[in-house]
């Protein structure tokens, strides 16, 4: 999957089924841990309905996107809070892979993602 063809897929899932309702808040601080924190939390606002309803298939197509250094880091911080809530072992072991050589500056972001995942499948 290219990142276009990510985008595209979660603008006809927005489409089609709308937004999962989120709370959200921000964080404002020099602190990169805090920072990631606020990003991540801001992320849940990209989820759409029924993403965890999502194949298997799917979210490998998806998770192959964190490992292509070329893609956006926004882009994989989307895919990572897509993952991070699907309670799936699939999902689960493209965020432990991942977590073992995340991007550069990811690295907070990728520890968060996998412990929400990690929540999920327990």
């Amino acid at each position: 999957m290219t990142e276009k063809e990510f985008w595209q897929f979660m603008e006809r899932s927005w489409n089609e089924k709308g937004r999962a309702a989120q709370i959200s808040g921000g964080i404002d601080s020099a602190d990169p841990a805090l920072q990631a924190h606020g990003q991540h939390i801001s992320g849940h606002a990209l989820l759409p309905n029924g993403y965890d309803e999502m194949s298997d298939e799917k979210i490998l197509r998806i998770g192959e996107l964190l490992f292509d250094r070329k893609a956006n880091p926004r882009t994989k911080e989307a895919i990572m809070v897509i993952l991070a809530h699907i309670p799936s072992k699939v999902a689960l072991s493209i965020l432990r892979e991942y977590n073992a050589r995340p991007d550069k500056g990811l690295e907070i972001f990728a520890e968060i993602a996998l412990d929400e995942c990690e929540m999920w499948n327990e």
